[in-house]
């Protein structure tokens, strides 16, 4: 299974979003640290979810990383993220 397959199960599975995108940006950072010839390296998280409301951006990023679990976030070299509440 793709890495951005499994980042879309484990958030969705999580987090319930009401609107979540997985977008793999590793071409953009060809040549640079942590790039990979076969993708998968880098990634950009846009997700939605009640679950964060109230929570600082610090405990809304534990709580994605924490989601994704130390195995998958083994092979992923950078993920950016941005968190909204409903």
């Amino acid at each position: 299974m793709l890495i951005k397959d499994q980042i879309l199960e484990k958030l969705q599975s999580k987090f319930k979003p009401s609107y979540l995108n997985v977008e793999d940006q590793s071409e953009l950072h060809r040549g640079h640290a942590g790039w990979d010839e076969g993708g998968e390296s880098h990634f950009h998280i846009k997700i939605n979810s009640a679950v964060f409301i109230g929570m600082s951006r610090l405990k809304q990023h534990r709580a994605i990383y924490s989601a994704l679990t130390p195995e998958l976030i083994k092979k992923i070299h950078a993920i950016s993220m941005e968190i909204f509440c409903d």
